[in-house]
């Protein structure tokens, strides 16, 4: 059998139709039985996790529950005042709702114990949104997450947009089996879960074959396999990547291929696109910038390099630090070090010889050094995993921040250079870091492009690093630069993989397809999803039935990944972009329709939209969709320009 160019067309319809079911992970696993159910052997574990910031991730409205003030108080912000009381048992909020209008919403339930607690709104069936106006545990007050921002019923970024819509943005990471079921026609959600909160499951899989392993439950259902020998679908005991990746799922910046909660033990790079160093996330040099949550930061590090997890340092069921101050930190670094890993230096750390600030100071601490924190939401600090040594001498290269001068803010980044090469004469710390290359290459792309290269080749640095610098070449991708790189198609990191694979496009088309086709059959979904959308745009007369194969199922992995995303303004517009790549224009009309209709501040949706009305010669629609996405931007200068156009 051969693949004809046809036959990919009707791919790409397929995937330009949401309405086409996919089967995100097989139904053949045993049932979930919620945490309850594990507390009568595991009491002790049971009791950490009962407080803890998991087990409290997502909770109903009761009076335990509810820490807010709920007594008639108000906020105003941006003249919108909203008002927080009861209405007899039920706690309520009245404030702006998706048209303006002032209404009344039940809170549906709570999000968070500490620093901060948020509360759920239902704005229709079914539909849960993050109310932006937050409660600050320790200053006791209503505030708002975003301060500075002028936000009013219709936009996108209001607290009843898509952005701040709980089933999709959310819910995936603060319950147990968390399945979002959105329905893209109605554009409504039937999301359902085991557990609200992040309860047992969530980490160590469905209990039912275990209960029944344990002997405490009986059980029909035929023998289920890939199971371990206690009938769990992950083995947390193994500790190392298994570990870290389950933790991953959660407390990473990704991008989800599956609809809610992926089965507990599923690799990470088959559930995730995690994201790279990118501008406006990560500061050059890797430095938490927005908020990344953790793991792509701890991947810098030495301390992943060497084997270290997140149990090393967290209780896994409390997620509290297993040792308060220093000491965490000197169970590995000091003059007896530890078996676990061989590599460390044994000296004194927890000494001024090291930290030159006064014993118990809060330069003293080795976190305020190898941790800078930063706020988000408003007053959650949130430490950088990279556990990097501070670098001044390269602050006004990078343009990155510094631990010194974060504390030392009234003294610049030359003096806390010179300050540290006093005290390190001779350190072997000041060496180069990738931190420079990415610096230069945001800049100046096409002028650091052999820098970048040589980034990307280095195996030494980590792989998140080289992946970032393959996504910026992507962008200047050549014949010359496709040939050098192709070696990285087969690096053993999945992230560098992906990354190698969108600079194919720079291949001649004809020797692509060979290129990548073994890229379809790729052990990581995140791979192999990278190699359907190049083959997207080539136009192949035949291939063999192997290929042909594997490239169905690594389109329907996209299809998958995109069907789980059709809420996402962000998904219409990749949608829209395949319409235009396999020259479907309805389709891609359709798709920025969608997109607009999401989220009406998308302007570059409504701008294509016009200029394909314009393209084929839909003079008085691309008129009236002007007028729509005017009403819907008044103040866009282009959109008024573009209106201009149009009448001449």
């Amino acid at each position: 059998m051969t693949l004809r160019f046809n036959r990919l067309a009707r791919v790409a319809a397929l995937l330009m139709c949401f309405a086409v079911p996919v089967i995100a992970q097989s139904d053949l696993h045993p049932q979930y039985v919620g945490s309850e159910a594990c507390t009568d052997c595991h009491e002790e574990a049971a009791e950490a996790w009962a407080g803890s910031h998991h087990a409290k991730a997502w909770t109903k409205t009761t009076d335990a529950n509810v820490l807010g003030d709920f007594s008639g108080t108000t906020f105003t912000q941006n003249g919108i005042m909203s008002r927080f009381y009861r209405d007899g048992e039920t706690y309520m909020i009245e404030t702006d709702g998706p048209d303006g209008r002032m209404a009344r919403y039940p809170v549906h339930s709570v999000v968070g114990v500490e620093p901060l607690q948020q509360y759920l709104l239902e704005t229709e069936e079914g539909r849960l949104q993050s109310f932006d106006v937050v409660w600050d545990i320790e200053e006791e007050k209503w505030y708002h997450l975003y301060p500075d921002q002028e936000l009013y019923g219709g936009d996108g970024l209001h607290w009843t947009g898509p952005y701040k819509n709980w089933n999709a943005r959310c819910a995936e990471c603060h319950a147990t089996d968390f399945n979002k079921n959105y329905t893209p026609t109605k554009r409504s959600y039937a999301s359902t879960q085991a557990e609200i909160g992040v309860g047992c499951e969530a980490c160590h899989g469905p209990g039912e074959a275990h209960l029944a392993w344990a002997g405490k439950l009986e059980t029909s259902q035929i023998p289920w396999t890939g199971l371990s020998n206690t009938g769990l679908t992950i083995t947390m005991s193994q500790g190392g990547e298994v570990m870290l990746q389950q933790c991953a799922s959660c407390h990473a910046r990704r991008e989800p291929f599956e609809d809610g909660n992926p089965l507990p033990g599923t690799p990470f790079h088959n559930a995730y696109r995690l994201s790279t160093l990118r501008d406006g996330s990560y500061h050059a040099d890797g430095q938490i910038l927005d908020e990344v949550y953790v793991y792509g930061s701890f991947l810098q590090s030495k301390m992943y390099a060497q084997g270290v997890t997140c149990g090393n340092c967290h209780e896994p069921h409390s997620a509290e630090l297993i040792v308060e101050g220093n000491g965490l930190c000197t169970q590995c670094h000091s003059e007896a070090g530890n078996a676990d890993f061989p590599t460390l230096a044994l000296q004194s750390y927890d000494d001024p010889s090291h930290h030159f600030h006064p014993v118990g100071s809060e330069g003293a601490q080795c976190k305020s050094c190898h941790m800078i924190e930063r706020d988000y939401m408003v007053v959650d600090g949130r430490r950088d995993h990279s556990f990097r040594i501070p670098r001044p001498d390269q602050s006004l290269e990078t343009r990155s921040p510094n631990a010194c001068t974060d504390c030392h803010s009234d003294q610049t980044a030359k003096w806390a250079a010179e300050a540290i090469a006093k005290w390190y004469p001779d350190s072997a710390h000041r060496g180069p870091h990738f931190g420079q290359t990415l610096a230069v290459g945001r800049r100046d792309l096409t002028g650091s492009t052999d820098e970048l290269v040589a980034l990307a080749e280095y195996a030494v640095l980590p792989g998140i690093a080289r992946a970032t610098a393959l996504e910026m070449l992507t962008r200047v991708a050549s014949p010359e630069l496709a040939a050098r790189l192709a070696p990285l198609l087969e690096d053993p990191d999945p992230i560098v993989r992906a990354a190698a694979v969108g600079l194919q496009r720079g291949a001649p088309e004809t020797e692509r397809p060979a290129v990548l086709a073994a890229m379809l059959e790729d052990p990581a979904k995140t791979v192999r999803i990278a190699a359907a959308r190049e083959f997207l745009s080539l136009r192949i007369a035949r291939m063999p039935d192997r290929i042909s194969r594997a490239l169905n199922g690594a389109m329907r992995d996209w299809q998958g990944s995109l069907l789980a995303k059709a809420d996402f303004p962000e998904t219409q517009v990749v949608m829209a972009g395949i319409g235009l790549t396999t020259r479907r224009m309805g389709a891609a009309l359709q798709a920025f329709g969608e997109a607009v209709t999401l989220d009406p501040q998308l302007e570059q949706g409504w701008v294509m939209m016009i200029r394909i009305h314009d393209a084929m010669g839909n003079r008085d629609d691309a008129r009236e969709t002007v007028d729509r996405a005017i009403e819907a931007n008044p103040d866009s200068i282009q959109l008024a320009l573009i209106r201009a156009e149009l009448q001449l």
